[in-house]
């Protein structure tokens, strides 16, 4: 076999996963601009809306993000009034985020993005249970090798 085959762009799993989650992305594009949102700003705040006082650092892990991507992100959400952020007092390095009332009434205002979603992506509902597993399946395999390498 060729060695140079391997490097072929159509031989690549990370090339179609992340045209993938490009695209997917650009699908709620329409939804978030009248929300003044972007795709990792919805994300937050589903996390939020969920589990509301959390950790900037429970945040990361939850959303598979760094300090370095979310701090800019959570002082932009800061500044348009839709979270605060305190300091625990025990541990001043640990920065915890609540969501604001306008935090919260953005939930009502986002609730019918995920059905307005559905309608974008023709995959069965069998074949989207199963992408969704094994993307999970993945996202666990990459962060126990992670682990396993520090």
């Amino acid at each position: 076999m060729d060695q140079y085959l391997k490097l072929k762009l159509e031989n690549q799993l990370c090339f179609p996963l992340y045209a993938a989650a490009r695209q997917v992305v650009n699908l709620y594009n329409p939804a978030f601009k009248p929300l003044g949102l972007t795709y990792t700003e919805y994300i937050v705040f589903m996390v939020l809306w969920e589990k509301d006082d959390i950790t900037v650092g429970d945040l990361g892990e939850k959303l598979y993000l760094n300090n370095s991507t979310l701090t800019p992100l959570l002082k932009r959400m800061e500044s348009n009034g839709y979270i605060t952020k305190s300091r625990e007092l025990s541990d001043e390095r640990i920065v915890k985020i609540r969501l604001t009332s306008k935090g919260w009434e953005m939930r009502e205002k986002a609730a019918t993005i995920p059905d307005s979603m559905k309608n974008c992506i023709s995959l069965s509902p069998e074949k989207a249970g199963q992408l969704y597993t094994l993307l999970y399946e993945l996202l666990d395999d990459i962060k126990e090798h992670q682990i396993e390498h520090v």
